[in-house]
């Protein structure tokens, strides 16, 4: 139970500007607050407690006043004091949901506003947890964090990804640090009964991709008996997905070296056999389709497109070409996942795009399955963007 502190700064909002606030909306923006000289002053990540116009005290926040979110909430309560306690609380609940999800200790243990603790993600891969911290305020909450999460699990490890172009945003520095314990080598990840391997340092965001652990079980199914592609493989994980679930022939496509090499050593700890592809997407995709090449399950999980919303055009545009030639190395009867991880990119214009992508390639067909992130990547129900992830799957005629 967290006792009132004897006050935050107030941050003041604009007239009116309190009506999402009340209705459990997890964000302010800039131009809700009043910015006068005193609240401009505040530093980076400060913790405040948000009033409405009329001096009414609402909620306990984190404030940037250099960011378009302005501040983001951690409780719908004014003057809640965000100490060791509060943390650990939100780390409890979170670590409590998740053990209940998972029979294994991998999966995404916060994933920011969902989990009370906005612009933080942890993600878990056994005794070693890896953070990142995306805003000032939870850059400032680093020490907490870290102590309760050694408090509550012992960990061999903790790695702090300061690495993101969000924390750009924010005005912080760009950082990878190991702050508790130590860490050699690469480390394993259980998913759906194979093992994957991860670089946690210097890989892909945290190392690995929790969010696709449903869809890779349901592409692994599809593969039985069939060939099988997975086009920006990574670190394998589609590709093991498939051979483990019985597929003829596998072929893994990436153009980082280093992933490929952590991939064909999860292949050789699954003891299955895949074609491993050095190459940069689009390029080897125009190449097959000269060729006259296809195969039964085709996936294609691109980085996302859409970074901005300035870049949604653009991106869509990707989307549809990549989603015609991926058609178009899809045998007749095949089935085609592609997915999108960019929460810029609407469901249904990213769907529409595919669309469009799928008639450019004269293919035909219909979706069976449209799934996002997996459950340890719970959506804040006021924050519909935060439904980052979207896989749509197609059987094509």
């Amino acid at each position: 139970m967290n006792t009132a502190v004897t006050r935050h700064p107030r941050l003041i909002l604009q007239p009116r500007a309190q009506r999402r606030l009340q209705s459990g909306y997890p964000w302010v923006f800039s131009n809700e607050v009043k910015m006068d000289p005193e609240t401009k002053a505040l530093p980076p990540g400060s913790l405040v407690t948000v009033a409405d116009a009329g001096g009414t005290l609402l909620a306990t926040a984190q404030f940037n006043p250099h960011t378009l979110i302005s501040a983001r909430v951690l409780a719908h309560a004014p003057d809640v004091a965000i100490d060791a306690a509060f943390i650990e609380g939100k780390l409890k609940t979170a670590l409590a949901m998740r053990d209940r999800l998972f029979a294994r200790p991998f999966y995404r243990l916060v994933h920011a506003e969902a989990d009370g603790l906005p612009g933080l993600i942890i993600d878990r891969f056994g005794d070693v947890f890896v953070l990142q911290p995306n805003t000032a305020g939870m850059d400032m909450l680093l020490p907490l964090i870290v102590d309760a999460l050694v408090r509550l699990t012992a960990p061999r490890a903790v790695v702090v990804r300061a690495d993101t172009p969000a924390r750009g945003l924010e005005g912080l520095e760009q950082d990878v640090r190991i702050v508790h314990g130590s860490l050699e080598g690469d480390v394993p990840v259980e998913e759906n009964g194979a093992t994957f391997f991860c670089d946690l340092t210097s890989g892909q965001k945290t190392g690995w991709f929790f969010d696709q652990r449903d869809n890779r079980a349901f592409m692994g199914k599809l593969a039985k008996g069939a060939s099988a592609i997975d086009l920006y493989t990574h670190t394998g994980g589609f590709a093991m997905a498939c051979a483990l679930g019985g597929a003829k022939s596998v072929t893994a496509v990436d153009r980082s070296a280093h992933s490929l090499e952590l991939a064909a050593k999860a292949a050789a700890a699954n003891k299955v056999a895949c074609t491993f592809e050095k190459a940069e997407v689009f390029p080897f995709l125009e190449s097959a389709v000269r060729a006259g090449k296809t195969w039964d399950v085709v996936i294609a999980d691109p980085p996302a497109f859409v970074k901005s919303k300035k870049d949604l055009k653009a991106g869509l545009q990707g989307y549809r070409k990549l989603a015609r030639l991926s058609a178009e190395i899809t045998a007749p009867g095949g089935y085609l996942l592609v997915a999108s991880c960019s929460h810029n990119a609407p469901l249904d214009e990213f769907t529409a795009a595919v669309a469009r992508g799928l008639e450019d390639a004269k293919r035909s067909g219909k979706i069976i399955r449209t799934a996002g992130a997996g459950p340890d990547h719970p959506v804040h129900p006021l924050l519909p963007e935060s439904a980052y992830l979207k896989a749509l799957v197609f059987h094509l005629n």
